[in-house]
């Protein structure tokens, strides 16, 4: 009895550390890289701040930026670094918490006034990690294409 006692806690231990693996697989290298190409295939001139978060401001708006707790409405196109569309809101926009979504949003957002837009690359550590959501998958850098309708 005493060795399947120990025989299961080590295979717990074992399951345990190899979940813990699988789900913290650092892909900030890799998205680095793929978002440079990709600013340099598509020409564009991209800050990056100290977390990792790309943006392009193409108008930057008027008046008061956002914090990362306003309620605003935001228009948007999410897509891979292959062009191809994973989500897209109507013209009006959704309206959200900023402190209700992904990381790089939170930060990002707050670049904008209200009738400013411009693009965010998002690596997936400010986005969804290594894991997969809904037809997103793990360690994908995520671009968006944005419009600060409003801070509501």
């Amino acid at each position: 009895m005493k060795k399947l006692l120990t025989a299961l806690l080590a295979l717990t231990l074992f399951i345990s550390c190899s979940k813990d693996k699988e789900t913290t697989t650092d892909f900030t290298a890799k998205n680095e890289q793929e978002i440079k190409d990709y600013i340099a295939k598509n020409s564009l001139t991209a800050k990056r701040s100290d977390s990792g978060l790309y943006y392009v401001i193409s108008n930057p708006g008027t008046g008061a930026n956002p914090t990362a707790t306003s309620n605003v409405t935001v228009a948007y196109k999410g897509y891979f670094t292959n062009s191809s569309v994973f989500d897209q809101s109507s013209a009006a926009g959704i309206p959200f918490g900023l402190n209700q979504v992904i990381k790089g949003w939170t930060e990002g957002i707050q670049y904008f006034k209200p009738g400013g837009n411009g693009i965010l690359l998002v690596p997936a550590h400010l986005g969804y990690g290594s894991f997969n959501y809904n037809g997103i998958p793990g360690g994908s850098v995520l671009i968006f294409d944005v419009k600060l309708i409003s801070i509501n």
